[in-house]
């Protein structure tokens, strides 16, 4: 038996080797994309972590509350505000580039970075407007941060849309370094510096530095981005199909949007019921999480326009072998990380101030929605980049609803360890979703547990 399992352990690693070198059909670059996503993430992950600490003890638990909802928000409504354009970049440019269709390449590359930021800018107005509006009715604590904090809208759309641009040429590292290290990066030493130059360390502030480092970076983002574009697109007429794009780019904009409301809706709605410390705490263990999370999130990123590709080529077998992959690649190293970091989560709750350990069961109940999206792979951009968005955004605005169902019913019974139990319920039947629409509409198994068989049964040569 074990002699005839060599052969099978050696193919295994053969196709292994196989994705990490160029070998002329894609796959090559795919593993190489993956594995410097997963790097970048890693690196990413941890830096975002040592900041949140950071801010965490200069501003207190209170204001690192408020803080926390502001940025939460920023977050969201910069996922709704994009146009959809940071999702769709990778459908048409890998479509534009295959058909050789310049004129449309240019004419997206352009108009797709310029919607975004006038969206942005004109969601920041009205969001603005609204807040001073309904001041009385919002805790005087959150109004200034969350006016100011809305005046980094245009330029973290108009970032997002470069992310995507990045990321369908593979080029991982332009794609998510300014916003994974530069960023964070950024934000924590100028919130340092503030605090040296005798500024007080509240949440005002914290904000008036997310504006600042947020603006920064897009336009460093946007200087190298144009210097590698320049000779892969020559200057030339450019064609601009606004409405075709838009129809396309708004259920993925609606894809995306729900995601992140799921994401981060409970800490929204955290902040209705609980004082900001409570919130604070939450926070804290959501941002633990996110060491495990950011798992799914970089083969996701990785992965969106290899799908696309492999429709576009028509190489339906292509497709499900990498979907097996991708979500193999998702899920162990979840479950791996999610093992570990309960092991160590007291003592990284206790680095962020007295009273943070109490998250520590909100990070095991988090965990298993964290899981069970993981054991799905990244589906939802399966879905999205085979031209099933529709369906996909239908799967996110229930689960979306169920998640703020849930969150009203259990926040004001249980607390904090409601809104965990809420959102993990919120992503099981997410997860689920997905998984038997895509069965459903491409024929493709996504889950983890007989995909195992799947990768077993396959033939060595193969």
């Amino acid at each position: 038996m074990q002699g005839a399992a060599w052969p099978q352990v050696l193919g295994k690693a053969a196709r292994v080797a196989g994705l990490l070198r160029d070998d002329g059909s894609g796959q090559g670059s795919a593993g190489r994309m993956a594995v410097s996503t997963f790097a970048i993430r890693v690196g990413g992950a941890a830096l975002a972590y040592l900041s949140q600490i950071v801010l965490a003890r200069l501003l207190g638990a209170h204001d690192y509350g408020i803080y926390s909802v502001a940025w939460t928000f920023l977050i969201v409504i910069g996922a709704m505000t994009c146009g959809g354009f940071s999702t769709s970049a990778n459908r048409f440019i890998p479509q534009y580039l295959r058909a050789g269709d310049m004129e449309g390449l240019r004419g997206f590359l352009r108009v797709s970075r310029q919607t975004a930021f006038f969206l942005g800018t004109l969601v920041a107005m009205l969001g603005i407007c609204l807040v001073f509006a309904f001041r009385t009715a919002i805790d005087t604590d959150y109004v200034l941060p969350l006016m100011v904090v809305l005046f980094a809208l245009p330029f973290f759309t108009f970032g997002q849309v470069q992310d995507g641009i990045a990321r369908s040429y593979d080029w991982p590292l332009l794609a998510m370094v300014p916003t994974y290290i530069w960023r964070p990066l950024a934000i924590l030493l100028l919130l340092v510096v503030a605090a040296f130059a005798g500024f007080r360390a509240d949440a005002l502030t914290a904000t008036v530095v997310v504006v600042s480092a947020t603006m920064a970076i897009a336009l460093y983002q946007y200087v190298h981005l144009k210097g590698r574009l320049a000779p892969k697109v020559p200057p030339g007429p450019h064609r601009v199909d606004l409405k075709y794009w838009l129809a396309v780019s708004l259920p993925m904009l609606l894809v995306d949007g729900f995601l992140q409301l799921i994401t981060s809706a409970d800490v929204i709605m955290i902040s209705f019921f609980e004082d900001p410390d409570k919130v604070a705490v939450y926070f804290a263990a959501s941002k633990t999480l996110a060491l495990v999370h950011f798992v799914y999130f970089a083969v996701r990123s990785a992965s969106a326009h290899r799908f696309s590709g492999y429709l576009h080529s028509d190489d339906r077998t292509g497709l499900a072998d990498y979907v097996r992959q991708a979500t193999h690649w998702t899920f162990w190293p979840s479950l791996a990380a999610g093992a570990g970091l309960l092991l160590i989560a007291p003592l990284l709750l206790r680095l962020f101030g007295s009273g943070f350990e109490s998250g520590y069961w909100l990070i095991a109940l988090l965990m298993i929605g964290v899981l069970a999206r993981a054991s799905v792979g990244p589906a939802d951009a399966l879905l999205t980049m085979t031209g099933h968005q529709k369906s996909c955004a239908v799967i996110y605005a229930a689960t979306f609803l169920l998640n703020v169902v849930f969150n009203l019913a259990l926040i004001p019974l249980l607390g904090l360890a409601g809104a965990a139990i809420a959102t993990s319920c919120a992503i099981f039947f997410e997860a689920a979703a997905l998984a038997l629409t895509a069965k459903r509409k491409l024929d493709i198994t996504t889950f983890v547990v007989p995909l195992l068989f799947v990768s077993r049964e396959r033939p060595v040569d193969q």
